[in-house]
């Protein structure tokens, strides 16, 4: 591949994550250049895998997309990675840094229910979807990062998990108007929500304490993950910077009595605030 080539590559990820994952994108302007590009690279292959639900309009599409990335990753693709500059680049990033491609591919394999309006059925197997998603990236930004160091998955399983659950609420609006639900039937039960309650896009009384016990749960995950951040290696916590914004959204959430079925959109200016923030303490701890 030509210098020209690659610089391209990683200009078209840097532009994809920028424009359909910001605060990812603006989490990596605050690490040295060499390690932004690779992370991009790790991002833009998140931000092609995870918005296969939106592009599609039937589940066998998407899995036929799935497979794509599978049959790349393992190196049995039949064409068209050389034309692809998220998989050109991801591939460069995970010979670099020597990222295990099983890790990648379970991410894929986990993105499978995103295809289909089967619920997510329990705490636990949410727990598993995120970490088997959002804690990969985790996992694997911390590994460009930093040398491997003890207790790296358990760390990056429950930040992942954290930030999950605040996506998860954040995309109630869209996931009810497609009837698709993330949140757990078992925790739908718990507080008497039923399936239809959240389809039906309207608030309730019952959905709110739902949510205040979903974001509970988020905050402590949040909170062991930064117990845990405070041994990790200094040059790893920077991959860690996205929990700034989960601190940030929890806080304005558990103050905030606004409709949770409408879009509620962080400004990009707060965004980079927050991270600057962070960025200059690396505690993730201001509200």
């Amino acid at each position: 591949m030509s210098e020209t080539n690659a610089t391209s590559d990683a200009a078209f990820c840097a532009a994809l994550v920028r424009e359909h994952d910001f605060d990812r994108y603006a989490s990596t302007l605050f690490v040295a250049p060499e390690i932004r590009r690779a992370l991009l690279s790790l991002y833009a292959f998140n931000v092609e895998i995870s918005r296969i639900r939106d592009v599609v309009s039937q589940p066998l599409p998407g899995e036929v997309r799935l497979q794509w990335w599978h049959d790349a990753l393992s190196g049995q693709a039949h064409g068209g990675i050389e034309g692809n500059p998220v998989a050109a680049e991801l591939l460069s990033t995970v010979q670099r840094f020597a990222l295990p491609v099983t890790r990648l591919t379970r991410l894929i394999d986990e993105h499978q229910f995103d295809l289909y309006n089967d619920p997510m059925p329990t705490m636990a197997a949410l727990d598993g979807y995120l970490g088997d998603t959002r804690g990969t990236l985790f996992a694997l930004a911390a590994q460009i990062m930093s040398p491997p160091f003890e207790g790296a998955d358990h760390l990056a399983h429950h930040a992942g998990i954290a930030l999950g659950i605040l996506q998860v609420i954040a995309s109630l609006p869209r996931d009810a108007a497609h009837r698709q639900l993330y949140v757990p039937l078992d925790l739908l039960a718990r507080h008497g929500v039923g399936r239809e309650d959240m389809f039906a896009g309207k608030t309730t009384s019952a959905i709110r304490s739902m949510l205040a016990d979903l974001r509970e749960q988020a905050r402590q995950h949040l909170d062991h993950t930064l117990e845990l951040a405070g041994q990790a290696p200094p040059a790893v916590r920077p991959a860690l910077l996205p929990l700034a914004l989960v601190r940030r959204d929890l806080s304005r959430a558990e103050r905030n009595v606004s409709d949770p079925f409408q879009p509620q959109q962080r400004s990009r200016l707060a965004t980079l605030w927050t991270l600057w923030r962070a960025a200059r303490t690396v505690s993730f701890r201001g509200r």
